[in-house]
């Protein structure tokens, strides 16, 4: 062994045998005051290879017998608290990251509540006042990236970061001021700046440093939730430091960039929330987005898509950070087209919040103004589409929000896509929100001058396109002195071409296969359109045909889209659906009911699922469908309206002979309805018992029982209708049994619209199971609903529910003779 090191650890041992056994104060003294010529601060300081190894080796252990001594007693031993001021000296003038721990490990490792855990705590609020935690991290600056230091750095950062709650836990009500989070935080950040300077100056003397371990204090602190606290010490002292200072500039890119990617998104989000601009911002993150895969996610999806708090100056930070320079403008390109293309989608229309709605408006007016015509140019024919498509989903929505969104973003980004074309204006109330999102829409300074000499004119009231010149340049040559053209056309009678009608290229199928191939393979629009319109005489027309390819076809009309403007578009497909279903009943609908709990289904989808079902339920239990179905026949590809094919004479004839024409006496105007066994009755089942085999087992897009509450309410309402439709029938015992059961185990949801699906469930199944087998096989089920609706009559707060409550109570009154004997003991 080494003559130094022997020498050091057999003094070390020495010293440690007279703390823990010695009782005499002045001997206690002498042994501190010698080792502490191994930490140089005494007159007769020990080598530096001394001091090294005592440091490396020692010094942790000389730490934890001086806290296994700590007592009242001990520390009494001299006067006027010479041996604790001496005491305490080692923990606040040695190594810190060694004091620090140890410090740590005493205070999670005393009794509580105790006098050795107080004046640990103490001690440890004197350890952060003297500045000792900037000396933990510096010392971790210059450490070589061993395995050892790796897990030193690991365990320092745990306990650095997690200081406040562990202090918290073990004190509970006596913890000190200085472990609060709100103090503490803002402490560390002070702490980190003054490292941060230690390392700037060490790089100006040509020194290398790592800047790694601040990286992760301050990802993991973010990670904790303390993103204001200490970035709001930070951010105001970084902009001063990096305005004009490359070096300082550096050292902060690098400190982000070094931050773990599991903390990359709470760091960039408060350094967003924080900076007081784009030019900051850039000072502080510089090129970051462009080299770090997980930062150009954060600021360029997580940030704008999937979330939305951030108000309105840090979105225009992070937009404006991205249009600062040629490199991340790429990026800002990119988002606006994500953007305009998320905003424009019918989905994120239905069930995006409104207020993530209006956060993405903003970005895409952001995007618009900071982007130069040049750039817009480019790209103007792929953001048209995108624009155009969201603008009349916009329009078509029942919210009025939502359509003056389209309507504000329309404006603003036709002017800037199009500035040549006529201007697009609508009228819409302006608020506060429509005031702010016009003047983030304010232009920038135009890059180039032509797009702006040739404005275009709104043409005049009554004026036609054709009037206009083709390129849209010069004025209108030949309007002066065309009145008299214009005059001599004025006795021209227009010829009628009401009855006129769009001659399309592509036949419209004849068979049901044709339609199925042009659905999912064909290219041609107009025979797609075609084929959707024919779909359902079609299927009414060739029922053996249909059955073959039923499970086909409900698989794309279940997933089809609108791929042109096809008005009435959601109709058509419904009842081509419906028309399947009815001809393929148990097929189709168990294939149905499958799919409604299936996986990668919108919710829109899953209630058009529940629409087909019923109204196909109630297509197979009408009396004489067959018969009216055959007599009403599909159109033939060649039709037209009966109204067409009369001519004018014929009609006026036939009304002449009807004003002549003497009746005695006047028939029934209709044909009574033909009679007929109940279709659905043999098929019920199939329609039915799927729906309520899972409601209970959520998927990952999918949980009744959570936040899909609008499904849960139209389930219940679709499967009273079900057994409704079945009334009378074998099957409806069974159905009502089931139904009641589902309804007692969702009575106590807190959703009023599921609350009045499941009293119609219950009105349902008292109007559809005959009184006789309700008595006899449902007498429990009729008494807990009975009670269940007593209950919700009198105390539910919605009025809906307690008037339904009360029909189904008078429906269960006209029992009320034969309820009697079930309601005594």
């Amino acid at each position: 062994m080494d003559p130094m090191a022997s020498a050091v650890r057999l003094a070390v041992q020495e010293a440690v045998r007279i703390l823990s056994s010695s009782e005499d104060g002045g001997h206690i003294i002498s042994t501190l005051r010698s080792l502490r010529r191994y930490l140089g601060e005494t007159q007769t300081q020990a080598p530096p290879e001394e001091q090294e190894e005592f440091s490396r080796t020692h010094f942790s252990t000389v730490l934890r017998c001086l806290v296994g001594k700590l007592s009242p007693d001990w520390l009494g031993l001299m006067p006027d608290g010479q041996l604790e001021e001496l005491w305490a000296s080692f923990f606040l003038e040695g190594p810190a990251d060694q004091a620090f721990l140890v410090l740590m490990e005493s205070i999670e490792g005393a009794a509580s509540p105790s006098f050795r855990l107080m004046k640990m705590a103490w001690l440890l609020a004197r350890f952060l006042s003297a500045g000792r935690m900037a000396a933990v991290m510096e010392g971790q600056c210059g450490q070589q990236a061993g395995p050892a230091s790796r897990l030193l750095q690991e365990t320092l950062l745990t306990r650095v970061v997690s200081l406040p709650d562990r202090l918290g836990n073990r004190l509970q009500r006596e913890t000190l001021a200085a472990f609060f989070p709100q103090n503490y935080f803002p402490l560390l950040g002070e702490e980190v700046l003054r490292v941060l300077h230690v390392v700037v100056d060490s790089l100006r003397g040509g020194l290398d440093c790592s800047i790694s371990f601040l990286s992760q204090v301050l990802g993991k602190a973010c990670v904790h939730g303390r993103q204001k606290e200490i970035l709001g010490v930070l951010v105001p002292r970084l902009t001063v430091l990096t305005q004009g200072n490359c070096l300082w500039q550096r050292v902060c890119w690098r400190l982000v960039e070094c931050v773990p990617d599991r903390a990359m998104e709470a760091v960039l989000k408060g350094l967003v929330e924080a900076a007081p601009g784009p030019d900051v911002l850039s000072r502080l993150l510089g090129n970051l987005v462009t080299k770090s895969k997980k930062a150009q996610f954060v600021m360029t999806q997580k940030l704008l898509f999937l979330q939305y708090s951030c108000p309105t100056p840090v979105l225009q930070s992070l937009l404006g950070y991205l249009a600062m320079d040629s490199q991340r403008r790429l990026l800002l390109m990119q988002a606006l087209k994500e953007l305009l293309e998320t905003w424009g989608s019918s989905s994120a229309i239905r069930h995006a919040p409104l207020e993530q709605q209006c956060y993405i408006s903003k970005a895409v007016l952001i995007c618009l103004a900071q982007l130069g015509e040049a750039e817009l140019r480019a790209s103007r024919d792929e953001l048209l589409a995108s624009l155009m498509e969201g603008v009349k989903s916009r329009l078509d929505s029942s919210l009025p929000p939502v359509r003056r969104l389209g309507m504000i973003v329309a404006e603003v980004a036709s002017a800037r896509l199009h500035p040549e074309g006529p201007p697009l204006k609508f009228q819409y109330e302006e608020d506060e929100l429509t005031r702010e999102m016009l003047a983030l829409a304010a232009p920038q300074p135009a890059a180039d001058g032509p797009s702006e000499a040739g404005l275009p004119v709104a043409p005049v009231s009554g004026e036609s396109p054709d009037q206009e010149t083709v390129d849209g340049g010069g004025p209108q040559a030949g309007h002066e002195g065309s009145d008299s053209e214009l005059d001599s056309d004025d006795e021209l009678i227009p010829y009628d071409m009401s009855g006129d009608r769009e001659q399309r290229s592509s036949k419209t199928p004849a068979y049901v296969r044709d339609c199925l191939e042009a659905l999912t393979a064909s290219e041609d629009w107009e025979r797609w359109e075609a084929a959707l319109r024919a779909l359902e005489g079609l299927v009414l027309k060739s029922p053996a045909a249909t059955c073959e390819v039923s499970l086909e076809l409900a698989k794309v009309l279940l997933h089809l889209e609108e791929k042109t403007a096809v008005a009435g578009f959601e109709g058509l497909r419904q009842r081509a659906l419906v028309a399947v279903t009815v001809t393929d009943p148990a097929r189709v609908a168990e294939y149905l009911a499958a799919q409604f709990y299936a996986l990668n289904y919108s919710l829109r989808q899953r209630m058009d699922i529940l629409d087909v079902l019923a109204l196909a339920a109630q297509e197979l239990s009408r009396p004489g469908r067959l018969g009216r179905a055959a007599q009403r026949g599909p159109p033939g590809p060649g039709s037209q309206p009966s109204g067409a094919m009369i001519p004018d004479w014929q009609v006026v004839v036939e009304e002449r002979v009807r004003r002549k024409t003497r009746r005695f006496c006047k028939g029934s105007v209709g044909r009574a309805t033909a009679a007929g066994p109940n279709e659905f009755s043999a098929v019920a089942g199939y329609f039915f018992f799927p729906l309520l085999q899972r409601f209970d087992r959520p998927v990952v897009t999918f949980d009744l029982l959570g936040d899909d509450q609008l499904v849960l309410g139209r389930l219940a309402h679709t499967l009273g209708a079900l057994i409704y439709l079945a009334v009378n029938t074998a099957v409806a015992v069974p159905m009502g049994k089931a139904l009641l059961e589902f309804v007692w185990a969702l009575r106590f949801h807190g959703d009023t619209y599921v609350r009045r699906g499941l009293l119609s469930a219950v009105s349902s199944v008292l109007l559809s199971v005959p009184a006789e087998r309700l008595l006899a096989d449902l007498p429990d089920e009729l008494l807990e609903a009975r009670s269940w609706l007593a209950d919700v009559a009198e105390q539910d707060v919605d009025e809906d529910c307690r008037l339904l409550a009360v029909k189904a109570l008078l429906l269960l009154e006209k029992l009320r003779d034969r309820l009697l004997p079930l309601s005594s003991p």
